[in-house]
Formats: structure tokens, C-alpha cells, sequence
């Protein structure tokens, strides 16, 4: 590895693969194209705290988020808390925590509880991901969960999140899901994590030892082309007026915004043109009083334009916001879809008069605020053999390397998986002794060193 890196992209993976290099005497700088650093996990003020443009948490076996909480000295500000999630379905609330909710659930027949129970220990437990690539998840579903758990929980769920794509939508996503969430529950509990302060604690600690580190942090300096000597090794960026040049390059932003920079005719610009984003748009409301009694909610009626509603005072306590209730109305989208375009007082036009159908005490006069967060590049559309899509860290242009949300697939997308990507970059690129620990991520599987054909 040079001893002089570039990394586009200012977010997690972006900022966390910086830290790594510079630990290691290596000199880096940032190049974000927006005027703030952090990416999805970008905060802003609200009832005297600050909050997630889109919701977060962490995972009790989260080795790697653990690992860097730690390098920065914020782990004080680390909590668990036992969380609730509910599903509404036939216009009804029902909880799903554990055995007992389970019985309790009358969307499914008892014959399809059992073989749900069963299914979702399998995937969580011992499923390989490497197995299922080929298996549509909603077929597999439907032949070993039965029909009643699939219209009323996996089918909703895929539906919600993929849109007329979840036919397509492999096992081995939903086997990373599944481990994610399994092992993160005891007793049939759940136990999330979160930091006081929201997440903007660990990325203002984070930019602070980054310029500490001597790391130069360079805002609104997007790329606007690449200096490809002989069509073979990137030797400079440019953003504006601006040229920088020398050592190694690290991309760690959405596969299409590079596929625009690379020259016509060139493989990694198809391999990159081939992958697919959705959006996700998020409406925070701010309230004098509770939606619910739920954390998580997963909406598996038809009908609605969000998906979930994540209660985050139900997990935080309101008290961290001056009493205030906050919750989040969330939706993926494609880019077919009305949303993609959508204002945000359409959006709220559409979404708010829907919370009297699932709330019957809601009262719209309870809501004092409303903010409205939406982004094209929430999550890579990931269909059957997806591994296939995933592209080289190390690419076909000399000092050219990449790394980003595809491959964090099978896993889901998170804080977490994003600092294994950023250590598995790193380590492609030729840095010894990179020293964040392995937890049970599913993520950086694919596209570095010898996994680069799995």
C-alpha cells in the first residue's frame, strides 16, 4: 500500500477506513462531497438532543461498532435496552417478542406457526448463505414456512422493503437478516444498543481524532473526473478546480456515482452500472404523547406508504428530549415509484392521514413538528447470485480500489458492517496489522483478495 491515500466519501466506511490508514502512519485525506461529514449517519436538532436523519441501532454482537466506540473513548455512552416489536396486520396490533406472541398471532394457523418457528431458527441459526444465492426467499418461504406466515409476515416485510423486485430477492439476504436479529435476542428479548447524544457522538469524536491524526478533511469536494494514465492507473481526481494526486484511491461512495466517473467500454463501469439502489425517505414526527406501546413496528396491511414505524422513545426514554414522543414513518423506494420524486409535503400529505387507520387514539393535533429526510442511495437492490454483482475492491485500474454498500450483501446494511468493510478494503490493499475484531457479520464476504469469485 502507498503511503499516501485518497478516499472518497465522507461517510462511515470512508471516515473508519481513514482512522485505520492514518493508525498506521499512513497520510490521508477525505474528500466528501457534501458540506458535512457522516453520510446516513448525518444528525440533526431536535427537543434539545439531536437525532438520525434515518434510525439507527447496534446489535449486542456488534464486535466491530464496539471496537471503534472503544478507540474513541465514548463507550460510556454505550446502553442496551430490551426493545418491543409488533406487527400490524387485518387491522390489528399484535406483538412479536417471542414464543408466547407468537401463539397468540391468529393472521397464521397453528400448522404454519410451528413451521414459521422452525424456518427461523434454521436461517438464523445454521443456514449458508452460499447455499441459497439461486432460491428466490419468497418461494423457499412459502414451501417451508407455509402460506399463512408468508402472506402475513414475509411477504409484507420483502414487499415493503424491495417492492415488486422481493420475488427476486435471495435467501441468502434473508439468512443475514435473520442471524443479525437472532443473535441479538435472549430468553426471545432483544437487546439493541444506542448512543446518548445519537450517533453524531461517535462521528464528532471520530472527526476530532481524525483531525487530530492530522487527517485532512475536505468538504464539498465532489469528483468530477479521473486522470487515468494509459487507461490503466489512476494518478489524480479532480473536484472543481482542484487536482489531487499521488498514492492510492479508495472509493467509498454508491457503486453509480463511480460507474459515471470511469471511462465507456471499461468492465468495472458495467459490473458497477449493473447494481440497483433504493431510496428510503423518513418523516420524524415530534409529539406531545405516544404513537404506541412498540419500539418496531412492521405495517403487513397493503395500503400504506410507509412500512415501519419505529417508535425511538420507546426505546430512548422521552426524557433525553425534553419530554417529547419522536417517531419514524419510514419507506424504501425505487425509482419508478411516486415517493422518488415526491415533495415533502407531498409525502406527508400521504403518510399522515394513514396514522388514524393503525392508531385509534391518534390525535393529529398530538404531532408539534414534522421533519422530512429522503435519500436515493439507501441499500443496493440485492436479487439472486447478487455475490456475482459485487465488484473487486481492488480493481482493474492500478491504485483504483472500491468499497461500499454491495459489499456488505449477505448482511444487512449498518454502522457496523460498514467499519468490516472499511478494515477489509484496507487489508486488500496490502495494510498489515489491521486490528478490528471479527464479529458475526456476514458482511466483507465478497470482493476482497481471495473471496473476490465467491
Amino acid at each position: 500500500m502507498s503511503k499516501e491515500l485518497t478516499i472518497i466519501g465522507g461517510g462511515i466506511t470512508g471516515l473508519t477506513a481513514a482512522y485505520i490508514a492514518a493508525k498506521q502512519g499512513v497520510k490521508v485525506r477525505v474528500l466528501e462531497a457534501g458540506s458535512t461529514f457522516g453520510g446516513l449517519l448525518q444528525t440533526f436538532p431536535i427537543a434539545g438532543s439531536r437525532l438520525e436523519f434515518y434510525y439507527h441501532h447496534f446489535f449486542t454482537h456488534d464486535a466491530e461498532i464496539h471496537w471503534l466506540v472503544k478507540e474513541l473513548g465514548i463507550s460510556r455512552h454505550l446502553i442496551y435496552k430490551k426493545t418491543k416489536m409488533a406487527t400490524f396486520r387485518n387491522q390489528k396490533h399484535f406483538d412479536f417478542n417471542g414464543p408466547a406472541d407468537l401463539l397468540a398471532f391468529s393472521p397464521m394457523n397453528i400448522a404454519d406457526k410451528i413451521r414459521f418457528a422452525w424456518s427461523s431458527l434454521y436461517l438464523g441459526k445454521w443456514a449458508k448463505w452460499q447455499d441459497y444465492e439461486q432460491v428466490p426467499a419468497l418461494d423457499w418461504f412459502y414451501k417451508n414456512a407455509g402460506n399463512s406466515a408468508t402472506e402475513s409476515l414475509w411477504k409484507p416485510m420483502l414487499e415493503i422493503k424491495f417492492g415488486p423486485y422481493a420475488p427476486k430477492v435471495p435467501l441468502s439476504w434473508m439468512i443475514g437478516r435473520m442471524r443479525q436479529r437472532m443473535s441479538s435476542r435472549k430468553s426471545g428479548d432483544e437487546r439493541l444498543g444506542y448512543l446518548k447524544g445519537s450517533l453524531d457522538t461517535l462521528l464528532q469524536a471520530l472527526l476530532n481524532k481524525l483531525t487530530d491524526m492530522g487527517v485532512e478533511l475536505i468538504p464539498n469536494a465532489p469528483v468530477t473526473s479521473l486522470q487515468l494514465e494509459h487507461n490503466e492507473s489512476l494518478t489524480a481526481v479532480q473536484s472543481h478546480d482542484t487536482v489531487y494526486a499521488g498514492g492510492d484511491f479508495l472509493f467509498t461512495v454508491p457503486a453509480p456515482v463511480v460507474a459515471k466517473l470511469l471511462p465507456l467500454f471499461c468492465s468495472l463501469k458495467d459490473q458497477l452500472d449493473a447494481i440497483r439502489y433504493f431510496g428510503a425517505v423518513c418523516v420524524i414526527l415530534e409529539m406531545n404523547k405516544p404513537l404506541g406501546k412498540a419500539y418496531w413496528t412492521n405495517i403487513a396491511d397493503p395500503g400504506y406508504d410507509f412500512g415501519g414505524v419505529i417508535e425511538h422513545t420507546q426505546f430512548m426514554d422521552p426524557s433525553h428530549y425534553q419530554g417529547k414522543h419522536i417517531a419514524y414513518l419510514s419507506r424504501y423506494f425505487d425509482t419508478q415509484s411516486p415517493l422518488f420524486n415526491a415533495t415533502p409535503d407531498q409525502i406527508k400529505g400521504k403518510m399522515l392521514p394513514q396514522l388514524k387507520y393503525i392508531y385509534r387514539d391518534f390525535d393529529p393535533y398530538q404531532i408539534e413538528d414534522i421533519h422530512v429526510f429522503k435519500t436515493p442511495y439507501a441499500a443496493p437492490l440485492c436479487d439472486l447470485n447478487f455475490s456475482k454483482k459485487v465488484p473487486p475492491c481492488k480493481t482493474e485500474f492500478q491504485h483504483l480500489y472500491l468499497v461500499n454498500m454491495a459489499h456488505i450483501y449477505p448482511d444487512e446494511r449498518s454502522a457496523n458492517n460498514s467499519i468490516r468493510i472499511a478494515a477489509e478494503a484496507l487489508k486488500t490493499m496490502g495494510l498489515h496489522d489491521v486490528d478490528v475484531p471479527y464479529g458475526s457479520s456476514l458482511s466483507g464476504k465478497i470482493g476482497f483478495g481471495s473471496n473476490t469469485n465467491i
